[in-house]
Parts: structure tokens; C-alpha cells; sequence
């Protein structure tokens, strides 16, 4: 367990330099995906994402494990990890960065949400991405929760889609993250 927050804080850099007041983390944080298209519906589900928040300098930082999402049907799920995005030679998906404007002079207060910007850099199959996401955040007691949603093009990350099923998955697929992240003392 040690091994595995010494591997996260080096994989995240200088955000775990020095836990204090302000800073929120969460190894069960979850991330789904959904993929609309005529044909076929295709939604996974991963329950292992860890992430660190420190409101004090703005800085957000997650990984998922990619083998860690989790389909209805097993073969899509094979599928998944074998053909698309390469589970083995990519195992992890990442993102780091700030929140835009972020007011650290203004204390979040606990049991209002605020809506905020997020502008970082998304990894995926070995392909980084700057993008800006959407979100909210509330503390509830001494706990943050974290609410984004935004789209992802597999074509974007280098994702190849086979011609036989390119007509079963979208060309953006709806991203959703929920954090639930402690205060670290």
C-alpha cells in the first residue's frame, strides 16, 4: 500500500510535495464512459481512479488504471483492453492541471458547489491532449466533491477503430468523473 501512494506521488510530481490544509485525495474515485451510436450503447465503468486536489494552489491531478474499467459485457471489455486502447502498453490514463481562476483567497464553504474551469493535460494511449473541462466542486463537512463532464475522441488519442465495429462506437464518447476526496490532515 505504501509502494502504492510512493508510485502516485511520483507519477502526479509536485503536488504531493506537501500535504496540508486544503488538500483532498481519493483512491476510489470513479470515471464512466458512454458511447451512443445507432447501432449499439457502450458504457464502462472504473471505480480505481486516484486523484489529488489542493485548493490552496489550484492544482488537480488523477490516473486510472485503464484495465480497471469495467463493461456488462466481458468481451467488450476484452475487446477494450486488447485492440483499442492497449491496456498492456498503456496501462494508465492521466490528467494534470489547474483550475482556471481559481480563487484560493475565497474559501470553498462547506454544502455550496462551485462551478469551475479546468484547464490540464489528458493522456490516453500514450497521446497528451491540453484540454479545458467543466465542473463543480462542494465540500460537504470535510470532504470535496468533484463533478466534471466532457467528450472524448478516440480518434483524437490515436485510437484505432476496426471498419467492422467503427459503425458500433461514436466518434466522441461522454466522459463523467466523480471524486469523492477525504481533507488530508
Amino acid at each position: 500500500m505504501k509502494a502504492y501512494w510512493l508510485f502516485l506521488c511520483l507519477l502526479l510530481g509536485p503536488i504531493c510535495s506537501a500535504f496540508a490544509q486544503g488538500k483532498y485525495l481519493t483512491r476510489t474515485g470513479r470515471i464512466t464512459f458512454f458511447s451512443s451510436s445507432p447501432l449499439e450503447d457502450i458504457e464502462a465503468r472504473n471505480e480505481q481512479v486516484a486523484a489529488i486536489l489542493d485548493l490552496q494552489t489550484g492544482q488537480v491531478a488523477f490516473t486510472a488504471p485503464m484495465r480497471a474499467f469495467v463493461f456488462p459485457n466481458s468481451l467488450m471489455q476484452e475487446h477494450f483492453n486488447e485492440n483499442y486502447v492497449e491496456s498492456e502498453k498503456y496501462p494508465r490514463a492521466t490528467f494534470a492541471g489547474k483550475l482556471l481562476n481559481w480563487p484560493a483567497a475565497e474559501p470553498l464553504t462547506s454544502g455550496s458547489a462551485r462551478s469551475v474551469m479546468v484547464e490540464g493535460d489528458l493522456t490516453i494511449h500514450g497521446v497528451k491532449r491540453r484540454m479545458k473541462v467543466p465542473g463543480t466542486l462542494e465540500l460537504r463537512g470535510s470532504t470535496l466533491v468533484v463533478n466534471a463532464r466532457f467528450a472524448v475522441a478516440p480518434a483524437d488519442y490515436n485510437i484505432e477503430i476496426p471498419l467492422l465495429v467503427r459503425e458500433h462506437i461514436a466518434k466522441s464518447v461522454a466522459v463523467t468523473v466523480a471524486l469523492t476526496c477525504p481533507s488530508q490532515p
